[in-house]
C-alpha cells in the first residue's frame, strides 16, 4: 500500500512539476539575451571560448523554451488555430538552436562574416516572435 502511495505522489509531482509558465519563459528569455551578449562579446575579442560558451548557454535556454501551459490549454479553438503559437515557438526554436551551432562552427573555421550573419539571423528570430507572439 505504501508502494502504491508513494508511486501515485511521485508521479502527480512529476506531472505537476513539469508544466512551463510564462514566468519560466521570462527566465529562460533573460538567459538567452545573456547567451547573445556572451556571444556578441566573443566576436569582438575573437575568442573562440567566450563564443563557444555563449551557443552553450544559447542552445540550453532554448532547449527548455516551449509553449508556456496558457497557450497548450487555449480552450478557443478558432484562437488556438489563428494564433499558432505552439507550431511558431517550436520552429523558432529549431531555428535559434540550428544557426547557433551554425555560429559555432563558422567561427571556429574562421569565417566571421558567416557566423555574424548566423548571429543576425537569430536576432531576427528573436524579434520576429516578439514582434507577432509578444505583440511589440
Amino acid at each position: 500500500m505504501k508502494k502504491i502511495v508513494l508511486a501515485v505522489v511521485l508521479a502527480g509531482s512529476m506531472l505537476y512539476g513539469s508544466t512551463y509558465t510564462k514566468e519560466d519563459r521570462i527566465v529562460d528569455m533573460n538567459e538567452m539575451a545573456n547567451a547573445m551578449n556572451e556571444i556578441q562579446s566573443g566576436f569582438f575579442y575573437n575568442n573562440y571560448d567566450v563564443v563557444s560558451n555563449g551557443v552553450v548557454k544559447l542552445s540550453e535556454a532554448v532547449g527548455r523554451v516551449k509553449p508556456p501551459l496558457e497557450e497548450t490549454e487555449e480552450k478557443d479553438v478558432m484562437n488556438r488555430y489563428m494564433n499558432q503559437k505552439i507550431q511558431m515557438t517550436n520552429k523558432i526554436v529549431k531555428k535559434i538552436d540550428r544557426r547557433a551551432l551554425i555560429i559555432l562552427q563558422r567561427f571556429k573555421e574562421g569565417d566571421t562574416s558567416q557566423a555574424l550573419q548566423a548571429y543576425t539571423s537569430i536576432m531576427g528570430e528573436c524579434t520576429k516572435c516578439h514582434r507577432e507572439m509578444r505583440h511589440w
